[in-house]
């Protein structure tokens, strides 16, 4: 959620958050509209309660035969009191409501919507081949490495075995991401995968996209779509010591999406399915170094994009095409040989204090005063990757050229050769 302070400040720059997001303005104005009212309704409790407390050293010190009409008056603002407070409860579920319903204030984020993003910066050339390229479904069937048929028969739509040399390319991809993240000095994590109500909310995952969630209904859990959600979660209601820097973890998980919405669109493959794995980095900062932290992070995945040798642009997403909790959002996207296009495949987001602030997670500043912390996000590798590694480095006999980094994960092989 946003700063109030912010929005009482200067309520234009939430307006105008607000509408490069092509959300509604008027939001905002139901927020200040509650936030006065909350306040107007504290006030007025608080006054009561004085006045009852002050009252009541009055009643302690009357005449035997005033005492009567007294503690009639006592009991009216006892009622008074407990109306207020009913009052407060209620205003106070307003305020949160309206909050909630706010997504983050934007900070450099072009506006517009999914094609009005700025292209950054365009890495390595598309292949040319001197054949038409397959995709990655026929590359991968006929290496051995996918089996999206039986994944239907025993899950449906949109669920796949990896199996072969295709398991074999996912467990090296993302062990190289995480062994990379240690390096940097993150700290390993397996999460959780399934999370509590607060711990989806508190992210921001459960507004206008929770129809993208699976609900567990009888065990009240969510299965998460990225690590993400449990690694902000870990530190909910902590006070963190970032004195030497950030905090920063690296999730391995599965992870799980609806893909409400999206039938008829990239049903073919593993582009967009129900599971999949991912090596998420998260890290908490102190606001003034998000940005940083944010380049940092694209840094990352750039160094990891590389080492998968396949060609890539960097685009600044838009502000209509961010998430909630998003702030600002670089995505970087490979080019995929049979779409002939480029298609994201991974992203990093600036959530600045916006889950920190729902999740109660803080640091002290150098005069010891809790403040509450920012987070960021990125994707190191995930089993999306292994499209743009599949079509990239193909061969005209429908064999596959190992990226480097890769081939002593395979036992030295250098080219993945079909299944006869």
């Amino acid at each position: 959620m946003i700063d109030l302070r912010i929005l009482r400040d200067d309520p234009e720059l939430v307006r105008a958050s607000q509408r490069a997001r092509g959300a509604d303005p008027a939001a905002v104005d139901r927020l200040l509209s509650a936030d006065a009212n909350r306040r107007s309704v504290v006030a007025a409790g608080d006054s009561l309660r004085a006045e009852q407390k002050s009252f009541g050293r009055t009643i302690g010190r009357a005449a035997a035969a005033d005492r009567p009409a007294l503690l009639e008056r006592g009991r009216e603002l006892a009622a008074d009191v407990k109306n207020a407070e009913a009052l407060e409860l209620t205003a106070n579920g307003e305020l949160a409501a309206a909050q909630f319903a706010l997504p983050n204030i934007i900070e450099g984020a072009p506006p517009g919507g999914e094609q009005d993003y700025l292209l950054l910066e365009q890495v390595g050339e598309p292949p040319a081949f001197a054949f038409e390229p397959r995709d990655h479904v026929a590359l991968a069937q006929g290496l051995g490495a996918l089996d999206m048929e039986r994944g239907a028969k025993v899950s449906g739509a949109r669920f796949y075995f990896l199996r072969g040399v295709g398991a074999q390319l996912q467990w090296a991809m993302l062990t190289l991401a995480v062994n990379k993240a240690i390096a940097n000095g993150f700290v390993p994590m397996i999460p959780p995968v399934l999370v509590k109500p607060e711990s989806m909310e508190g992210t921001g995952f459960l507004g206008e996209h929770a129809d993208e969630v699976y609900r567990l209904a009888g065990d009240d859990l969510y299965l998460v779509g990225t690590a993400e959600v449990p690694l902000a979660a870990y530190h909910a209601g902590e006070i963190l010591d970032l004195s030497a820097g950030p905090e920063r973890y690296v999730g391995w998980s599965s992870c799980f999406r609806r893909e409400a919405g999206s039938y008829g669109k990239d049903t073919r493959g593993i582009l967009r399915v129900h599971q999949f794995d991912k090596v998420e980095m998260f890290s908490y900062c102190r606001p003034e170094d998000a940005a940083a932290e944010h380049e940092r992070l694209l840094g990352f995945e750039q160094e990891m994009l590389a080492e998968m040798e396949i060609p890539y642009r960097i685009i600044d997403v838009a502000a209509g095409d961010l998430g909630s909790s998003a702030a600002r959002k670089f995505d970087c996207e490979a080019w995929v040989p049979s779409q002939r296009t480029y298609r994201e495949l991974t992203s990093t987001s600036n959530c600045t204090t916006f889950q920190a602030r729902r999740l109660g997670i803080r640091y002290r500043d150098e005069g010891g005063k809790p403040q509450i912390a920012a987070t960021l996000n990125g994707t190191l590798a995930t089993t999306r990757w292994l499209v743009a590694i599949f079509e990239n480095h193909q061969l005209a006999d429908g064999s596959m050229r190992v990226p480097k980094a890769l081939q002593a994960a395979l036992g030295g092989r250098e080219v993945l050769e079909p299944v006869r």
